[in-house]
């Protein structure tokens, strides 16, 4: 069987999930996978046989998304030019995890496929939304992958063909322990934007990660490190709490090891502000609009929060993939 898997690459949470997916995928055959964007600093675990810049987000330096830049980049017209140099004919099955690339493809070539991933399982209504539905991020979540298939993954199984996070094994398997520091995992916040409200918090200890380092380094009560798979996995799996983004591996990570978990979403971004909106549900806290001058006052407020930490599920990766596979989406 040939199998295509099309990989979107803006963030971490995509390649992160694949690399659990791949080792799966290759039981049942030759696979072939793209990359679709730029702006991720997670090293893939697999062979990258086709790359496209593809189109991806932008952010401001306090955790924003860029509209300016990411809507009117130029990447769109190279993504569609990479769609039609793209064939996708002579494959059994192709699995986009939300690519426009591969979306624009499969409908010029007339090919079938299946979406999956988080984005996914926005096509059910059931999943929760914020309050202020944003039409334009709408949009997108329902059309920028578009497929005739559709299997989901979220916090919950909202609806049916929405399946529980993907897990990575080295999370899975740990043993995880309370240690004396928290983490910090907020990459499209820049460090001088809260840089001065952690150092005011100087009894308690940091682990942050940050896109704009190169070496670890210990600055008082901070541990600043850059961003890595096995330096992040093991600050979280023996934490106190994580304050992260809005995103979704990491949050279920972080939930599924037990962990105390205050969620930042990007402004800007619809996707973020939806799992926002499930995680307040599940009982999460939630900071919206974050004043990073001020973030040792929201900090300190969620440390003294007692609040239980929601269970949260993984999904059975083999059963899942075996899922797809076999229904072959003809």
């Amino acid at each position: 069987m040939k199998i295509f898997y099309a990989v979107q690459a803006t963030g971490n949470g995509h390649i992160s999930r694949a690399n659990q997916i791949v080792p799966i995928l290759k039981k049942y055959g030759e696979v072939d996978l793209l990359l679709s964007g730029n702006n991720y600093s997670l090293k893939p675990e697999f062979e990258v046989k086709y790359r496209s810049k593809g189109i991806s987000l932008y952010y401001n330096d306090c955790g924003s998304v860029n509209l300016g830049k990411t809507i009117f980049s130029k990447a769109i017209f190279g993504a569609i030019k990479d769609a039609r140099s793209l064939t996708l004919k002579d494959y059994d099955i192709v699995i986009n995890d939300f690519d426009f690339v591969t979306s624009v493809a499969c409908s010029l070539q007339k090919v079938p496929s299946v979406h999956f991933g988080h984005q996914a399982s926005f096509r059910s209504k059931n999943v929760p939304r914020p309050s202020k539905i944003d039409p334009v991020g709408e949009l997108i979540l329902q059309h920028y992958a578009r497929a005739p298939h559709h299997v989901g993954l979220h916090f919950k199984s909202y609806d049916e063909g929405i399946f529980a996070p993907i897990v990575k094994e080295n999370v899975s398997s740990s043993k995880p322990s309370t240690g004396d520091y928290y983490s910090i995992y907020l990459p499209s916040v820049d460090q001088f934007c809260m840089y001065q409200s952690l150092k005011k918090l100087n009894k308690i200890k940091f682990h942050w990660f940050t896109h704009d380092t190169k070496e670890a380094r210990q600055d008082e009560n901070i541990k600043i490190m850059p961003i890595s798979d096995v330096g992040f996995t093991e600050s979280l799996i023996n934490c106190k709490g994580l304050i992260t983004g809005g995103g979704f591996e990491t949050p279920s990570e972080a939930l599924f090891l037990g962990k105390k978990l205050l969620s930042v979403p990007i402004k800007k971004h619809y996707e973020q502000q939806c799992n926002s909106a499930a995680l307040k549900q599940m009982g999460v806290k939630i900071l919206l609009d974050p004043k990073f001058d001020a973030f040792d006052r929201h900090i300190i407020n969620w440390i003294e929060e007692d609040a239980e930490v929601p269970p949260l599920e993984k999904a059975d990766t083999q059963n899942m993939v075996e899922y797809i596979v076999k229904q072959r989406y003809k």
